[in-house]
């Protein structure tokens, strides 16, 4: 894991430390360094220094860090390295490779930030390559693809986990705020739930993607859930029509990504009906990311917001079935 800056977590646990001892990652006299960095608002992360070379600890929290009230099981700890371990086995350059794991944390490779930028920060900058875009799409959709049996099924049974950080912070906390649009929400939130293809992500996002010298590396997998692909495919071409409003100089460039993206992921065989279940779940995600229990922080201007309430409403409402009826309807409405 990589490009992670120093922030105020919690100093590393001697419990951590022996773990590493246990794991024949560090030495029986080593009293390695632990620096905590900045990974989200749903885990403890240190960058630990050993002898070795630096090593990567997670540790999921029982309460995220967000300003409404917002619980989730620690175990999703556990499905996160299991989803990891899968992915690498599918495509082993697309996650950081897992060193040891032990009671509620796990340790994996630390990634160098100089040679894995996270997306989102060359997004910031205004730099959107749609062949990138397209290389995620594709090794989503081989993961997806290669995850479809009933032994992914029995392993990753975490309808409560899901639930519980995805679709009632997202789409149910979301219908609250609009109660005009509640049946539609919770009929979303219902379709997802009930939709079970494959192993999904469930946080694919760019602050999530490291672009590594061999392409894209997913992270933060806490989401992992054996259900519907439609949601990761939505829930990452979702922060490409966002982003349109954070830099607008790199709109055109984002929207080329969000077609290079979704091109790349249907073109490889997706699963039945994802398009349409992702259609019709994007305008879902865009306003829960203004209304919901988790607002996408770079959206801070009251007019960047009713944009995305005005455009995301009308979409729910007519409930489009390709993915280029939103590109399209955010593309117009959105300037």
């Amino acid at each position: 894991m990589a490009a992670l800056e120093p922030a105020s977590v919690p100093a590393l646990n001697p419990s951590i430390v022996e773990a590493l001892r246990r794991a024949g990652l560090c030495g029986a006299t080593e009293n390695p360094h632990g620096e905590a960095l900045a990974g989200g608002v749903s885990s403890d992360i240190w960058r630990v220094d050993l002898a070795r070379g630096p090593v990567c600890v997670k540790r999921a929290l029982p309460r995220l860090r967000v300003a409404q009230l917002w619980e989730a099981p620690v175990k999703r700890n556990h499905y996160e390295r299991l989803w990891l371990d899968t992915a690498a086995r599918i495509v082993p350059h697309a996650v950081p490779k897992i060193l040891a794991h032990d009671e509620g944390f796990f340790v994996m490779e630390y990634l160098d930030p100089a040679r894995h930028p996270v997306w989102k920060a060359q997004l910031r900058e205004g730099h959107a390559d749609p062949l990138f875009a397209a290389e995620v799409g594709r090794r989503l959709a081989a993961i997806h693809l290669n995850t479809t049996t009933e032994a992914i099924a029995e392993e990753f049974r975490t309808d409560a986990i899901f639930h519980a950080i995805r679709l009632e912070p997202y789409l149910l906390a979301t219908a609250k705020a609009h109660p005009d649009l509640a049946a539609r929400l919770h009929g979303l939130a219902e379709r997802t739930a009930a939709t079970r293809q494959c192993l999904v992500h469930g946080d694919v996002s760019p602050k999530n993607i490291l672009a590594g010298p061999h392409g894209p590396v997913f992270l933060d997998a806490e989401c992992a859930w054996y259900g519907d692909p439609a949601f990761d495919l939505a829930f990452c071409l979702n922060h490409l029509l966002l982003k349109c409003l954070w830099v607008p100089r790199a709109r055109p460039a984002f929207l080329e990504c969000f077609d290079a993206l979704a091109g790349a992921y249907l073109q490889n065989k997706a699963l039945e009906g994802v398009e349409t279940r992702a259609a019709s779940l994007l305008p879902g995600l865009l306003l829960a990311r203004v209304d919901g229990k988790s607002p996408v922080e770079y959206l801070t201007e009251p007019a960047q917001k009713e944009t995305v309430r005005r455009i995301a409403r009308a979409l729910i409402r007519k409930s489009p079935d390709q993915l280029s009826e939103v590109r399209t309807a955010w593309q117009e409405s959105s300037k």
